[in-house]
């Protein structure tokens, strides 16, 4: 990044429509792009600032002025914003420059957007956030928002080999967002690097006092090997196996932990959660745009409508308890590693996969980071999650950054840290 200050001030911006244009037939992750005219003027205002026309993406759910906001569905009539998210005015600020709108699934559920997985177009991106993900996968930007809800962060950044990274619930601002679910909506991103992904927490997030961290000694790691009823499959068994084999080279103290009970509970907590808020949210545009949405999302309001009102109360308390409990639940760990998804990216469009691994710790706001490690079956990528506790979010990816430098010094193909180019 610092190498970009000797460049022209449009380099970059004009680098990312360059791979834009050449891989977009075959990805698919834009829903529109900026005209040329209006970049060129914010490249014009970025000249100082930590992110000076560092181009970036934008999920479309999130709103970026003077362009309409679609939510991935095809309406013509959506007008465009007035206003930039809050996220993106702050990014601007710091000098950043936003290129246009990322594909993502219907409204951020579960009916895949066209976007294609730039290792191989006949498998998932994933889902919901697949054209952020898939944009820096195929080095379009370096960086782009995201937004989770169960596993909308981290599993398209598994599947597309890129850096994910959730924050902790509530230290992004969601205004500008089509909330919904305001009790597990987070704003996150997708990032070529963990350098990338702090130089953006660093603008976002408030800052917070991290101890100097000189290597992975005296941490403790807790191992989870278990994702909602089900475990990962071998493959990603091996890399999280071995990337426990080198925190533990490093100097790190690495232990299983079973967490199955607490686990199960907290994937059923956020189907209830999920399915009331949802439907209460997108009533008003079912009400408006039924014709247009798909039928698992119509199913799914009218489920949550359904769920009753006394056991959405106990769901929330479930996750507020529950939220607080990190060191009962990790023994004091300073971080969990576990799987991102049970496998690397399945083959067809129709689905974008299941968040078996990462939707329990949308329900508990918990900070969690998608490394990047090697290529497995196929050449698709595969990669671990890093989990932190609550407000923990620059120690989490201060230590994914000495874990991402230790598997480069290992020679270990970390597909992160080489977007795809062809």
């Amino acid at each position: 990044m610092q190498a970009l200050s000797r460049l022209p001030a449009d380099f970059a911006v004009r680098t990312s429509l360059e791979q834009i244009r050449q891989r977009e037939a075959d990805v698919q992750a834009w829903v529109r792009l900026r005209r040329w005219d209006e970049l060129e003027r914010d490249i014009a205002t970025a000249m100082s600032g930590s992110m000076t026309a560092i181009p970036f993406g934008v999920k479309d759910v999130i709103d970026v002025c003077g362009l309409p906001t679609q939510c991935g569905i095809d309406d013509a009539d959506e007008p465009a914003a007035q206003y930039d998210a809050a996220c993106v005015s702050q990014l601007r600020s710091a000098g950043a420059i936003p290129i246009g709108k990322t594909v993502t699934a219907e409204y951020a559920f579960r009916t895949p957007g066209r976007t294609r997985n730039p290792w191989n177009t006949d498998h998932t991106p994933g889902g919901s956030s697949s054209g952020s993900a898939a944009g820096v996968a195929a080095g379009m930007v370096p960086l782009a928002l995201s937004t989770q809800t169960g596993g909308s962060i981290i599993r398209p950044a598994a599947y597309c080999g890129v850096v994910g990274f959730k924050p902790s619930i509530g230290l992004v601002s969601r205004s500008g967002l089509k909330l919904t679910c305001e009790s597990l909506d987070v704003i996150g991103w997708h990032a070529a690097s963990v350098d990338y992904a702090q130089t953006m927490a660093n603008v976002l997030l408030p800052q917070m006092a991290v101890p100097s961290l000189h290597g992975l000694h005296d941490i403790k790691v807790a191992v989870n090997l278990q994702g909602d009823g089900l475990q990962a499959e071998s493959e990603a068994l091996t890399v999280l196996r071995g990337v426990q084999q080198l925190l533990s080279e490093e100097g790190a103290t690495c232990f299983d932990i079973n967490i199955k009970k607490e686990l199960t509970l907290l994937a059923q907590a956020h189907n209830v959660i999920m399915k009331y808020e949802f439907a209460r949210n997108l009533a008003p545009i079912v009400d408006r745009k039924s014709k247009v949405l798909s039928a698992v999302l119509l199913k799914n309001v009218n489920e949550g409508f359904a769920v009753p009102d006394s056991l959405y109360l106990d769901m929330l308390s479930v996750q507020q308890e529950l939220r607080k409990s990190w060191r009962a639940l990790t023994g004091g760990a300073d971080l969990i590693l576990t799987a991102s998804a049970a496998s690397t990216a399945p083959a067809g469009q129709g689905h974008t996969g299941v968040p078996a691994f990462n939707k329990m710790w949308s329900v508990l706001g918990w900070p969690c980071l998608h490394l990047p490690v090697t290529l497995g079956t196929g050449g698709m990528p595969v990669g671990v999650q890093l989990i932190a506790d609550w407000h923990q979010d620059f120690r989490l990816l201060a230590l994914a950054a000495i874990v991402e430098d230790k598997m480069n010094l290992q020679g270990e193909d970390n597909v992160g840290s080489k977007q795809i180019v062809e």
